[in-house]
């Protein structure tokens, strides 16, 4: 294999060279490799020569900045993508593997949970667990009663308090996604490819999977593990690949790439200090003019009567377990779901929201943790979804003309940095992040006075956190509202000047004075909010 050319960020000339000469099929203890693989997008070289090697027994992760590859990959291995060059190995199997569906996949040993949950809500858990591969009676009919009892031993294997006869759309979306690991998991398969599974669950059923995973590893399944969390790749990963902008980066053992180069390794560059994200101003923001005054607001069944507080130019964060009332909370001020009980003043005025359309005129706007469900419309170009929202509110009477929408599109392409071969391009091309910018561009785009951001930075890479981080202090310095909502404690901290906290649908407590990662914890376990 040829050396790879060296670039900033990069690892030694030396490393590089001794990684050049890597395993193959035949090799003891490689279960995958794959070789020069190479795609293209239109106007995009998603994939260019790449290599990738999976060892019998190890979880590896697969990192890379959004747009790096990463999911790409993935697909070309499993039969979604047809790649225009390269070769697949899977041990026991001769000769190169070409999978071109799912199922070839599973038929050669490799099973995979994606980022979005793509199970069928309206079908039972075991329905679920078994579509595809139902067992059948003697009279060639589905035995579901071997199916349901199967299912719920799996179930109870992990740990998940679930009844199997239910249908799924009854369970939250991290129960959901728990679904989809055991279904993969239940296959006998060789490879397992998590694409960031973790990114809907709590810490508890993080280390639930973190267990099972390492259990699969000790029977040698390989495993292939993406995340954008770096904590989580150091506590359970046996060896790290990197992508960047299509191209293989490096493959190094875990021990062997402390955190700050395996950063450098994804950007090309040193990162910059998230640390040194400034907050002047942030606590004077609390002698500002109220923009949002809650009070006694709730939803039946979701979030119990809470009062909250947000002046302009205020950044608020909303910290809590997964379930406790988090997106509840926003949810119930934007209208999304209405509110049951109590008053929202608006600029100091009653506002009555009974849906969104009333909370974007005004001047709200809301970035939904679901993006796939709520956000982008997988079917529109990437203008079209950034000006959606705008067009929403000025009516279908009063069209956007077509070159305003492109100078909106060109404009917020280019402060975000949204990686697109053009504005035209349709949305569900686009990864993750790069789909998530493209949700935030279309709030910006109406000049929100107040902006609900819940989880804007799952699911994508640490240097695309920093800007959107970066871009939630300079919006809030710019006399804009922010609620914040994020699984992450850290990057609140380093953007929020207050953290209301919640704990089982209800708010407990807010915490503004030593505002530190070990006193919200203790906030969300239940401790005293000073």
């Amino acid at each position: 294999m040829e050396d790879r050319t060296v670039s900033q960020g990069d690892p030694s000339v030396n490393d590089r060279k001794e990684q050049a000469s890597k395993p193959g099929i035949g090799d003891d203890g490689v279960v995958l490799t794959a070789r020069g693989i190479t795609m293209t997008f239109p106007g995009v070289k998603a994939l260019q020569d790449v290599d990738f090697t999976l060892r019998k027994g190890e979880i590896h992760a697969l990192m890379g900045e959004n747009g790096a590859g990463k999911s790409t990959l993935i697909k070309c291995l499993t039969g979604i993508n047809d790649f225009e060059a390269g070769e697949i190995h899977i041990d026991g199997i001769s000769g190169p593997v070409k999978n071109h569906s799912t199922r070839d996949a599973q038929n050669v040993g490799i099973s995979t949970v994606y980022q979005e949950v793509n199970l069928c809500p309206n079908l039972s858990v075991a329905e679920n667990l078994f579509i595809g591969r139902e067992p059948m009676t003697k009279l060639h009919t589905i035995d579901r009663k071997s199916y349901n009892k199967r299912s719920q031993a799996i179930m109870d294997e992990l740990g998940i308090s679930v009844d199997v006869t239910l249908n799924l759309e009854n369970y939250s979306l991290a129960i959901q996604q728990m679904v989809a690991i055991a279904r993969a998991v239940d296959m006998d398969c060789k490879v397992l490819i998590l694409d960031e599974p973790t990114s809907s669950l709590d810490d508890e059923e993080v280390e639930k999977l973190f267990i099972l995973m390492k259990r699969l590893r000790d029977k040698g399944v390989g495993i292939i593990f993406v995340t954008h969390f770096l904590e989580q790749v150091y506590a359970v990963c046996d060896r790290i690949t990197v992508l960047r902008d299509g191209r293989f980066v490096g493959e190094y053992p875990i021990e062997e790439l402390p955190r700050v180069k395996l950063v450098a390794a994804m950007m090309g560059k040193d990162l910059d200090d998230l640390a040194e994200i400034k907050k002047e101003g942030a606590q004077d923001a609390v002698n500002n003019p109220l923009e949002i005054s809650a009070r006694g607001l709730s939803h039946t069944g979701t979030v119990k009567p809470f009062d909250l507080d947000i002046h302009k130019g205020e950044v608020v964060g909303v910290a809590g377990l997964l379930g406790s009332g988090r997106s509840e909370l926003a949810r119930s001020i934007y209208g999304a779901d209405k509110a049951n009980t109590g008053t929202l003043m608006v600029n100091g005025k009653e506002a009555k929201i009974n849906q969104p359309i009333d909370a974007m005129n005004l001047g709200m706007g809301m970035l939904p943790d679901d993006r796939k469900a709520e956000g982008i419309i997988g079917d529109l170009s990437v203008r079209e979804n950034i000006i959606l929202a705008l067009q929403a509110r000025k009516g279908m009477f009063k069209p956007i003309s077509r070159a305003k929408q492109e100078e909106l599109a060109d404009k917020f392409i280019a402060l975000l940095q949204i990686k697109t071969a053009s504005k035209e391009t349709l949305i569900k091309q686009l990864s993750g992040g790069n789909q998530q910018k493209v949700i935030l561009a279309r709030w910006l785009a109406t000049d929100p006075d107040f902006l609900i951001l819940d989880e804007p930075t799952r699911g994508i890479d640490i240097g695309t956190k920093s800007e959107i981080q970066k871009l939630i202090v300079k919006l809030a310095g710019e006399g804009k509202s922010i609620l914040f909502i994020s699984s992450e404690i850290a990057e609140m901290l380093r953007t929020c000047s207050r953290m209301a906290i919640m704990r089982d649908g209800q708010k407990v407590g807010e915490l503004d004075r030593e505002l530190t990662q070990e006193n919200v914890m203790k906030a969300i376990a239940g401790g005293e909010t000073s």
